[in-house]
């Protein structure tokens, strides 16, 4: 039973802030308890998100990424409804929200699972420092930064070496990013259900050129070899200047997103197809 909602809304966009009181007012008067905040206010929301039985997110898929880091390591399930332009991860848009909460109050819901993925930044050995590490929905990239000269990335793949990329860089993608930065590239469309890690490098040259599956279990190590500045990038949300010999360990994360899904179980290609026209 939902008796706590946080609603995260888009500092950027008036109408989400409009809107998010406009549903807490609606929960209240239904005897829910309901929570404003930013989404851009993580250390905020960090505070309160154990605390909701369901996340509702007002603004795009950018939003919703923000809200999967915050929300899948307490099993709070996200429902999103779009103020953006494309909207994948959302499940209507954000002027039909009260057709979507009516039956989620009611219980009549199903819970999509996502897999995401734990990233590890080590510089000097694992054994000299701690790691930097993130948590993604879409993507992991290793990559050049501003100047246009291509970078080397040692990849190994459960301890094996596969090759060396000489690219723009290298996506590291969940099922849920296939349809993200991973397709701009030529990479494959997975189903979200699936738990394969993609890998599709970026502007190869004279490297391997072709995307790969590799099965949930997997452990993706880069080694980066570059003499200008490289850069990690999680969920194209924010990054970490690289430096020659850091390494990158990409594996599943332990922590499961969960969306509220209304429609219907087939959705996933009827919304692809919709999005891609």
């Amino acid at each position: 039973m939902v008796k706590a909602i946080g609603l995260l809304h888009h500092p950027k966009i008036p109408e989400s802030q409009i809107l998010a009181q406009e549903i807490a007012d609606w929960l209240e008067a239904r005897g829910i308890q309901a929570w404003a905040g930013s989404a851009w206010d993580e250390e905020e929301v960090r505070q309160h998100v154990a605390e909701f039985d369901l996340l509702v997110t007002l603004g795009g898929d950018g939003t919703i990424l923000r809200a999967a880091r915050m929300a899948a390591q307490h099993k709070v399930p996200i429902l999103g409804l779009n103020l953006g332009r494309l909207g994948f991860l959302a499940e209507a848009e954000a002027r039909r929200w009260e057709e979507k909460l009516s039956p989620v109050l009611r219980g009549e819901y199903w819970l999509e699972e996502r897999m995401m993925l734990h990233a590890e930044l080590w510089r000097g050995g694992e054994h000299e420092t701690k790691p930097w590490t993130s948590e993604a929905l879409n993507d992991v990239v290793i990559g050049r930064h501003s100047l246009a000269r291509v970078v080397h990335l040692a990849t190994y793949i459960d301890g094996g070496y596969l090759t060396t990329y000489t690219a723009d860089g290298l996506i590291v993608s969940t099922p849920t990013g296939s349809t993200a930065y991973a397709l701009a590239v030529g990479g494959p469309i997975l189903p979200p259900q699936l738990r394969n890690i993609l890998l599709i490098p970026i502007a190869p040259h004279l490297s391997l050129d072709r995307a790969i599956v590799l099965p949930q279990g997997a452990t993706v190590r880069v080694k980066v070899s570059t003499d200008h500045q490289a850069v990690l990038t999680v969920d194209g949300q924010f990054h970490v200047e690289l430096e020659d010999t850091d390494e990158v360990v990409v594996k599943a994360s332990p922590h499961t997103c969960y969306f509220v899904r209304v429609r219907d179980r087939s959705y996933f290609y009827r919304s692809l197809m919709k999005r891609l026209k």
